[in-house]
């Protein structure tokens, strides 16, 4: 695999973040992002919707610079700085332990680099479980990767291919339920239940692309995250 958003840093949380034990998380939400904002805009005008990490994390991502929204999408521009953030408030994006976690989605251009979107432990513990989807060079076909809770063994990973293109709009869903099983679906057609190295600790939704590769965007219809 070439270089592309899953070989980047790991995730750590955003200054905003609160004690995902003292607070709910968000029960239901949905953002189709009907509020233009220009780059540099979108954190204020998506203060309950969009928490980005901040500029300068990681030496690679610079979300202030890069996201945009405009034409009911959201719109991450690829082949510069690299991008990265958490979709939520700022209450409640942390405190996730289960649920159905949707985006819908689609890349122009920005061969060499890629997206992971995930469910990353709000500990940022890697072995409290990993769940990526979609993720993968915007050239290629996002697959579903759910990575080992074995301490030291967390690069381990079981892959669940979708068969489709990033240049298509297509909807991505991961059913989560703690300890038993992940469920992923591409358009309402489940692809597979996995049952082994499930989560049962709070997770965020969020997605990440990297500072390389060609010039393109990265195109978000909606988003939505129903416990």
């Amino acid at each position: 695999m070439t270089q592309s958003a899953a070989a980047t840093a790991t995730p750590t949380a955003s200054e905003t973040q609160t004690d995902a034990s003292a607070v709910a998380p968000d029960s239901s939400f949905v953002e189709d992002f009907t509020t233009s904002a220009a780059a540099g805009k979108v954190t204020a005008a998506y203060p309950q919707s969009w928490q980005p990490y901040p500029d300068g994390t990681s030496g690679m991502y610079e979300p202030s610079s890069t996201v945009s929204v405009h034409d009911g999408v959201m719109d991450v521009a690829l082949g510069g700085a690299g991008t990265a953030g958490t979709f939520g408030s700022v209450e409640g994006a942390w405190g996730h332990v289960g649920g159905s976690f949707s985006v819908r989605a689609k890349a122009t251009g920005g061969d060499g680099n890629g997206a992971a979107f995930m469910l990353w432990p709000t500990s940022d513990v890697w072995s409290d479980g990993e769940i990526d989807f979609p993720e993968g060079n915007f050239e290629s076909s996002p697959s579903a990767f759910q990575h080992s809770m074995t301490p030291g063994d967390e690069a381990n990973r079981v892959q669940v291919d979708t068969g489709v293109s990033w240049r298509d709009w297509h909807t991505y869903t991961v059913d989560w339920v703690p300890g038993k099983s992940v469920t992923y679906s591409v358009d309402g057609k489940v692809l597979e239940t996995v049952t082994q190295d499930v989560p049962t600790t709070p997770h965020r939704f969020m997605f990440q692309v990297g500072n390389w590769g060609a010039s393109g965007n990265l195109l978000i219809d909606w988003v939505s995250t129903t416990e």
